[in-house]
């Protein structure tokens, strides 16, 4: 798996571009933040083509590139969990009212649940349903390449915020011990912000899961 990451936005949302290969054309993006213009510049010049936009939660952080990506790629589907799905239409529940521009899109493609399987674009992602962050949060495991996107669910030392509306902190902790930390001890996590962990280090370190 060829893995592209871009760092958007002033709250430096992980956005992730996922190819079968170096070669590969076909590609499945992982959230899509503010200031996208440098994601679809990059799927642009590398002649790329994004077959499906997987959206870890709803917040606005992590949803703000969906409409620049359906405008300048007609065929990209987008994915969420159904119970994230309405963050898309709603300013209240994305946070973008909070910053004083509503933003609203178009609702989801394709809604996802609990163990389902994205098998797209020479990739085999399933859906880890890791909710607290927000209702619908997920974390989406390559269990071939033993790599897992979490999301807003975990980060390297630190777990996702829970004070905002939907969120709970016992239902967080919960989710990743059960979905994540059963994982194998070498799997990569690839967290929705920051730099990258392992299983065995959160296991070991994170202060938030003991």
């Amino acid at each position: 798996m060829k893995i592209d990451c871009f760092a958007l936005g002033a709250y430096e949302t992980n956005c992730y571009v996922l190819r079968s290969s170096e070669q590969a054309i076909d590609c499945l993006i992982i959230d899509a933040g503010f200031d996208s213009e440098q994601l679809v510049s990059f799927l642009q010049e590398q002649k790329l083509n994004p077959v499906a936009l997987v959206l870890t939660h709803g917040h606005i952080d992590h949803i703000a590139g969906v409409n620049l990506l359906r405008d300048k790629f007609a065929n990209v589907k987008v994915y969420i969990h159904k119970f994230d799905a309405e963050m898309l239409e709603e300013p209240a529940s994305n946070l973008s009212a909070m910053t004083g521009s509503a933003y609203t899109a178009a609702p989801a493609d394709v809604t996802l649940t609990d163990r389902d399987v994205i098998e797209l674009a020479g990739l085999k992602l399933e859906v880890l349903h890791t909710p607290g962050h927000t209702p619908g949060g997920i974390s989406l495991y390559a269990k071939e390449q033993g790599v897992v996107f979490s999301g807003d669910a975990l980060f390297a030392d630190s777990v996702g915020r829970t004070d905002f509306p939907g969120g709970s902190m016992t239902q967080l902790v919960s989710g990743i011990k059960d979905k994540l930390l059963t994982l194998p001890n070498e799997a990569k996590v690839y967290p929705g912000h920051g730099p990258a962990t392992t299983i065995a280090r959160e296991k070991s370190y994170n202060q938030f899961l003991r």
